[in-house]
């Protein structure tokens, strides 16, 4: 039987974690609308093997002060089960990669989010789903399992925010119960912010938003098609889906954070980007639309006291964790759009 006080004094400790992370995020202990700090984040890829030289010094050139780590699970179609932390992954996605990054980043005063994700093989997570209760139920014990393991390391190290999970657009509506547990487990092992990283076409839908501490949202929105579309048209092609966030950010009296943003360096690339990533390597190189594209959101969000900010997608550490494709991919790494970037992030 546990003695009474080291229950009290395990409740006092919780409390002065989150005290000191709200204080320091300057957020506050409330959960609406603040004037905390704007989140000017990176998403740093995994790396294959350890860090050799420490690659955030690049991050601290281009004024960023947030980061997030992205440890990945798998779930084989068929199958109700979350693989994570083998040996068989790339070491930036297991404990031992992820504690050092967290450490690293630290380090440099650099803020974390903790973003575990569920990589689904010839699918996505928006896709999930499954015939039976039982294999819904056995998937989210393992998912559960998976999310936990990374919320109490996250707890460990005070890190700042912690995403419970992206873009599961059948689950959240189909089983609602299930996140709304969820939320509270974490929150048994995790003292700091919350969010859920719904796509952009989803977020209106998620029954949660009450229960964590920002709307997060994946903003790959379609805005123009066009092989340069100009900064100016881009802005006004933002203007009513920034009405719709307002009205979300207002109805549940909470920040919106852009989870993931970002932009390929192609032709067309403020368009449909999950159908440009599907011939991504036979595209037309435009360095000039990605740099258009990234200055009319950060231009437009920067405005907007309910934008917390969000998380550039992606960032390359020291070079590794690419695909083969870097010129076309979404890092602003050696391109145009690193001049945006400092531009806005340096201000913040």
């Amino acid at each position: 039987m546990t003695d009474g006080s080291d229950i009290f004094e395990d409740m006092a400790y919780r409390l002065l974690q989150y005290l000191t992370i709200s204080m320091l995020l300057g957020l506050g202990v409330t959960h609406g609308i603040s004037q905390g700090p704007t989140i000017d984040g990176l998403t740093v890829v995994a790396p294959p093997r350890a860090f050799t030289t420490d690659p955030f010094v690049e991050i601290d050139s281009v004024g960023s002060e947030w980061v997030a780590f992205v440890p990945y699970g798998f779930t084989l179609r068929g199958q109700s089960k979350v693989h994570y932390d083998s040996d068989r992954q790339w070491w930036g996605e297991r404990t031992d990669g992820i504690k050092t990054s967290i450490e690293m980043a630290q380090s440099h005063g650099i803020n974390i989010m903790l973003k575990p994700q569920i990589y689904i093989p010839g699918s996505w997570p928006g896709d999930l789903t499954f015939d039976t209760d039982a294999e819904w139920a056995e998937w989210e014990a393992s998912y559960t399992a998976f999310i936990l393991h990374w919320a109490r390391l996250a707890n460990s190290y005070n890190v700042e925010v912690f995403c419970i999970g992206t873009e599961f657009k059948i689950s959240t509506l189909k089983r609602p119960q299930f996140w709304l547990d969820l939320i509270q487990e974490v929150r048994a092992v995790y003292c700091g912010e919350l969010t859920y990283s719904a796509n952009w076409d989803e977020y209106d839908d998620i029954p949660f938003w009450g229960e964590v501490d920002y709307i997060g949202v994946s903003a790959y929105y379609p805005l123009l098609e066009d092989d340069t579309p100009q900064v100016d048209d881009l802005l006004k092609a933002w203007k009513p889906n920034v009405k719709a966030m307002s009205e979300v950010s207002k109805r549940y009296d909470k920040k919106v954070l852009f989870t993931e943003y970002g932009y390929l360096s192609v032709d067309g690339c403020g368009g449909k980007t999950w159908v440009l990533e599907k011939s991504v390597k036979s595209r037309t190189i435009n360095e000039e639309c990605q740099a258009n594209a990234i200055e009319a959101l950060l231009e437009t969000f920067g405005k907007q006291d309910w934008w917390a900010g969000g998380f550039l997608w992606k960032w390359f550490p020291n070079g590794m964790g690419h695909e083969g494709y870097i010129p076309r991919d979404y890092t602003p790494q050696g391109k145009q759009s690193i001049q945006v970037l400092d531009k806005y992030y340096s201000q913040w």
